[in-house]
């Protein structure tokens, strides 16, 4: 009995798995003080909606792909959604749109390949993936070995199994105006602090005025910085405190070390500032030999920003709702025209 049920919700065979593909939600909260990193999708927007056309909770586990993605074939009908960089889908050698929902039929096969702008793509299924909740999460945590599918990335011969959800033969799409735009050089707004007192008001502007590279060394841990030095008051040293998600540390080298999800939950270089929140997800965008500046906004306006944010996601999921176009799929002229022709 207990085979034939998971036999029933297997979903999607691994024909290839792409270079860094997890199973992520949005994260594993309350467990910092005992060294646990939050982790989850790098960038929660995207994974948020990715959800929202796949009809989910928003808190449902979906795979995250990094730079390049992997090839799935169908075990069952389906109903996928894919959102984030532009990872060139196909279905059945047919290119198809991010950012769009898509119904799939038994043995069908989806293929994601290389970045063309962004750094991370969202694929939801309706019903979402079926991994085993740890500490309150299916995400994965790739170096403690735990969480999402067995802990680790996806392998060619991996089984995804998956809920079951109602039937779809509609496409959904996310408007024009929606899209997300993945610059090479981009701004990303901070609150200055809480160790400001260990750089000179120098280092602070140089931090603040100048342009950084993001390099090869960066991952789901943090985004190493290359570029003009920031200038510490006195040791580059404190004794070790919490590091929240898009914390930046600068250490003696003076390169700036941003914190991501699955960033360790204490460290001992001071702290020059912290993106705002809402500002993570254009952050985890960012790849190899991307730049970003930083902007200065102060503890007010950063809580506004946050409200926005949330209204807005709440505005996209009615939008979304109430866009079911299509009683059968669309040819791709057809899909192209709905999304402005889009590329």
């Amino acid at each position: 009995m207990t085979d034939e049920r998971e036999a029933d919700s297997d979903l999607f065979e691994v024909l290839s798995p792409g270079i860094i593909t997890t199973v992520q939600d949005l994260g594993r909260f309350g467990y910092q003080q005992y060294g646990v990193p939050v982790s989850g999708g790098m960038d929660g927007f995207s994974l948020r909606v990715a959800n929202m056309l796949a009809d989910n909770t928003e808190e449902s586990a979906c795979l995250e792909m990094t730079l390049q993605g992997p090839t799935l074939k169908a075990l069952r009908p389906c109903y996928v959604a894919l959102t984030g960089g532009n990872l060139q889908p196909s279905l059945n050698d047919q290119r198809i749109e991010m950012w769009t929902a898509y119904p799939m039929k038994k043995d069908d096969v989806l293929f994601l390949g290389n970045a063309v702008s962004g750094c991370r793509a969202y694929l939801a299924v309706a019903g979402g993936f079926e991994v085993p909740r740890l500490l309150g999460s299916r995400s994965t945590y790739l170096r403690g070995s735990f969480g999402g599918y067995e802990g680790r990335m996806l392998r060619r011969g991996d089984i995804l199994r998956g809920g079951r959800a109602q039937p779809r033969n509609k496409v959904r799409y996310l408007s024009r105006e929606d899209l997300p735009q993945y610059l090479e050089i981009i701004k990303v707004r901070v609150l200055i602090g809480p160790q400001n007192d260990f750089f000179t008001k120098n280092g602070i502007e140089t931090f603040l005025r100048s342009e950084y590279e993001v390099t090869p060394e960066s991952d789901r841990m943090g985004y190493r910085l290359k570029g003009p030095t920031i200038e510490h008051s006195g040791e580059p040293e404190i004794i070790s405190d919490g590091v929240a998600v898009g914390a930046i540390q600068v250490p003696g080298s003076g390169m700036p070390i941003v914190a991501m999800r699955d960033a360790q939950t204490t460290g001992g270089y001071p702290k020059i500032a912290n993106v705002t929140s809402v500002d993570v997800d254009k952050m985890a965008q960012l790849k190899p030999g991307d730049k970003v500046r930083f902007e200065q906004v102060e503890l007010e306006k950063a809580h506004l920003l946050v409200r926005q944010h949330m209204e807005y996601l709440d505005n996209l999921g009615k939008k979304i709702r109430e866009r079911d176009l299509a009683p059968e799929f669309p040819d791709d002229d057809t899909l192209l025209r709905w999304q402005g022709a889009i590329t």
